[in-house]
């Protein structure tokens, strides 16, 4: 039972670390996880502390580090994770890894600016192509013309997109031509028309595909527009115009020759920018994937050094400044490893004067640690959620591993559902290595860490099925049938005999729906079923009244035992804290209470069983009416289970007067007494009154507790009456009907409603039934159980471990 029973033994233990040898016993011990560090300098301020600088280093490291992590997952480079962690580094190594970082961040922007300036030359060069392309028919123009000043021709057989039509007006025509966005051509437009005064002539062109905006990477629809305007201040609005609404203007061609000038000057360029950009994609992935292969281990260099620097700021100096002192919490199973450990990083740092510790006395209630493994960590999430155990307190965990996945049993019995669970859980336990249950969603990765609660869980469900003899709301014939329906039916006996035996004959065979079998008659009931509930109950029309009786006495005979077991860990408590009078005065009266009373009730249910039989079935009295009348002591006598149960006898009739007499002085005597405690109390300085009314309230808590847990524990029949109802009610609806189907279409109606049955048996039968019995488990556990003996009032002991830190770099980049 060991530390699982009651936690680890602590001691405060004092460390002399000398400064130069500090970083690296602080880094032995963070590798082995044994002490928790007080902080002996909460009165300073975060930022005046020794090692401040330190710290802000390596935040700097975590800050480039972050950087370097966001560029490789852009240039989606896979990043190693390595098996094993790498250690702090050394001192000597921090400031050439700080340099090799900054330079390669340094390297690394630059690379990343020049990139991204070729790509927005680049994006801006194929806008400017397709504008060039989409504008050439806008605008037709008369290269031959030049211009004279003659007589105004008819304007209505000329179109005013005319060039020479323009120039014979005599007006200067200016062209404005780019791309904007498809979102906001609209309102460009109205812009440009109220602005304007109508002096413009806007003509658009939606580009085929969609191309990246240079700004800001994202790739939308653009139209290509070109603005005929006249005049230079109709010109200036124009292009204020186009930069508020975030044009990409480019210079429009006054003729084709320089079109095609530009047109071929723009496919050289793009061209020479694409191969440039590649090269510098090429060498900036080959530099991230350099530093892809280290980053892993920086990472968690960077993450240990600054851990122990935050340690190292909780310790204080002495008077020379040359030692450093910290207080640590320590088991002390491990002090020998402390030692080791302080041993360990004095000689890496090549120190002469050796690092060492002592243990101190202390008055404090230290931290509580209870060692887990991966099958029993679960278990003790549970009771840690209800409280943190109190220094050496008895651990309720032990005792869960059992207790817990046995109370959901009894909610959740079913063979087939059990079995079900029992599969998904073995599945996660035999796969517990792979890498991908560890990195999965919040829901799977809870189900993956509860594997063992769900193992256990399975498991006992198939054993309490058994019990309850139902798979999927059937049950199985194993053994065979204790109950003979051929003895009922005897045609040898006369019809008098029949009729006064309750035998079957032809006609109540024929004329009666429901026949009932009579066990006091020889031959009908032929024993016990060797396991579990008898297979017939599953046929009986009363089989619901039998189960909930069962499962009723079930409940509450469980509940008072589990109880009862945890008033009995508290005398371990009060053992081991030595309050003997805690024994006495509180653990005994309270075992006396709950056995007296809730013990006789478990006593009535089993000797009912025991003693009455079929035959005397019919005058068995009722144990609810017995237990009420051992408290309302009734006038009129009653027939108990046994004899001089009910009613009592005086042995001496007093009258009145004595009785009252008698009870005065026992009172006096009482105040007598009680005065003559209380002047010793007082001498001794003893709160006599607060401990009585702790005492009282501590009584009639514990008094009504013990009714209102009893009855709490009646949750266990009623989640088991109402999943083993839904799971009848769900073959009912969909098995059953399926399998009444004729052949011809029964076979292709039976495959989808078995998926059917499949799926809502998972979801609402195994998830959410078994979430609900889950949570009914935790809070008997918490409240009706925990409450007889555990405190939990404790603080959980965190070591400086760097298993503690984590490795994932989503967690750096956030």
């Amino acid at each position: 039972m060991g530390s699982l029973f009651r936690s680890e033994t602590m001691c405060l233990a004092q460390l002399f670390l000398q400064s130069g040898t500090a970083y690296e016993c602080l880094s032995a011990l963070g590798e082995k996880g044994l002490v928790q560090f007080r902080d002996l300098n909460q009165n300073v301020s975060s930022f005046q502390r020794k090692f401040v600088g330190e710290v802000k280093r390596c935040e700097e490291l975590e800050r480039i580090l972050a950087y370097l992590v966001q560029e490789i997952n852009r240039a989606d480079i896979p990043l190693p994770e390595g098996e094993t962690s790498p250690p702090a580094p050394p001192l000597k190594q921090v400031l050439e890894m700080q340099e090799q970082l900054q330079k390669l961040e340094v390297e690394l922007r630059e690379v990343t600016k020049n990139k991204e300036k070729l790509r927005k030359n680049l994006l801006e060069l194929i806008e400017y192509t397709h504008m060039l392309r989409v504008t050439k028919t806008f605008v037709k123009r008369n290269v031959e013309f030049e211009p004279t000043y003659e007589e105004f021709p008819p304007l209505e057989n000329d179109s005013l997109l005319d060039y020479s039509c323009m120039q014979r007006l005599g007006a200067k025509l200016g062209f404005v031509s780019g791309l904007i966005n498809q979102g906001k051509v609209e309102a460009f437009e109205k812009m440009l028309w109220r602005v304007c005064k109508g002096y413009t002539i806007v003509t658009y062109a939606e580009l085929d595909e969609p191309l990246e905006d240079p700004e800001t990477g994202e790739v939308i629809k653009w139209y290509v527009f070109l603005i005929s305007f006249w005049g230079e201040q109709i010109g200036h609005k124009v292009k204020k115009i186009c930069d508020c609404y975030h044009c990409h203007v480019y210079p429009y061609p006054n003729t084709a020759e320089e079109r095609k000038e530009i047109q071929e000057g723009l496919n050289t360029r793009i061209q020479d920018l694409y191969t440039v950009l590649h090269k510098t994609e090429d060498y900036l992935r080959q530099v991230l994937c350099k530093a892809a292969e280290s980053v892993y281990s920086h990472v968690i260099q960077v993450k240990k050094m600054k851990a122990i620097y935050h340690m190292l700021n909780m310790c204080s100096f002495d008077v020379t400044n040359k030692c450093l002192i910290a207080e640590v919490w320590c088991p002390e199973a491990d002090l020998h490893e402390l030692r080791r450990a302080l041993e360990e990083g004095s000689r890496e740092s090549g120190a002469t004067i050796p690092s060492f510790m002592n243990t101190i006395p202390t008055k404090e209630t230290p931290p509580t640690l209870i060692r887990t493994n991966k099958f029993t960590e679960g278990f003790q999430n549970i009771v840690d959620a209800y409280g943190v155990g109190s220094y050496r307190e008895v651990n309720p965990a032990l005792f869960t591993i059992i207790t817990f996945p046995f109370l959901f049993a009894v909610m959740f019995g079913d063979f087939g559902h059990g079995f079900v669970m029992f599969l998904f859980a073995l599945l996660l336990v035999l796969n517990e290595n792979h890498p991908r249950l560890n990195q999965s969603q919040e829901i799977m990765r809870m189900f993956f860490n509860g594997r063992y609660i769900l193992l256990l869980m399975g498991l006992f469900s198939v054993y309490t099925g058994l019990i309850y003899n139902d798979c999927f709301s059937k049950s199985v014939n194993l053994f065979g049938s204790g109950w003979s329906v051929s003895a009922m039916y005897s045609s040898s006996h006369t019809p008098a005999e029949q009729k006064k035996m309750g035998l079957w004959n032809d006609s109540v065979v024929r004329h009666n729906r429901v026949l009932q079998l009579d066990p006091s008659i020889p031959g009908v009931f032929q024993g016990p079923y060797p396991l579990g509930i008898d297979p017939i109950w599953n046929l009986a029309t009363n089989r619901l009244t039998f189960l909930n009786s069962f499962k009723m006495k079930m409940s509450v005979i469980l509940g008072i035992i589990h109880m009862t077991f945890g008033v009995i860990l508290g005398i371990f408590n009060h053992l081991h804290f030595r309050k003997k009078f805690n024994i006495y005065l509180v653990s005994v009266p309270e075992l006396l209470f709950m056995l007296c009373i809730f013990g006789y009730l478990i006593f009535m249910i089993v000797y009912k069983w025991l003693v009455y039989s079929a035959e005397t079935s019919r005058v068995a009295p009722s144990i609810l009416i017995e237990f009420i009348n051992m408290f309302l002591f009734p006038a009129s006598e009653t027939n108990g289970l046994y004899s001089g149960q009910s009613g009592y006898t005086l042995i001496r009739k007093d009258s009145e007067e004595e009785v009252s007499l008698l009870g005065s002085q026992d009172i006096e005597e009482g105040n007598n007494q009680i005065e003559d405690g209380y002047r010793e109390m007082m001498c001794e300085e003893f709160n006599f009154g607060e401990i009585l009314m702790t005492q009282v309230i501590h009584s009639i808590e514990y008094c009504l507790g013990c009714i209102s847990n009893t009855a709490s524990y009646l949750r266990l029949w009623a989640l088991s009456l109402a999943h083993a109802q839904l799971s009848d009610v769900l073959w009912t609806m969909l098995v059953r009907v399926g399998l009444r189907v004729d052949t011809t279409y029964g076979v292709l109606l039976l495959l989808p409603v078995i998926a059917l049955f499949a799926v809502l048996t998972v979801f609402i039968l195994l998830i959410m039934e078994g979430l609900s019995a889950f949570l009914h488990a935790i809070r008997l556990h918490w409240v009706e159980f925990q409450n007889k003996f555990y405190v939990g009032a404790g603080t959980k002991f965190v070591p400086f471990s760097f298993r503690l830190l984590s490795s994932k770099f989503s967690d750096d980049v956030a």
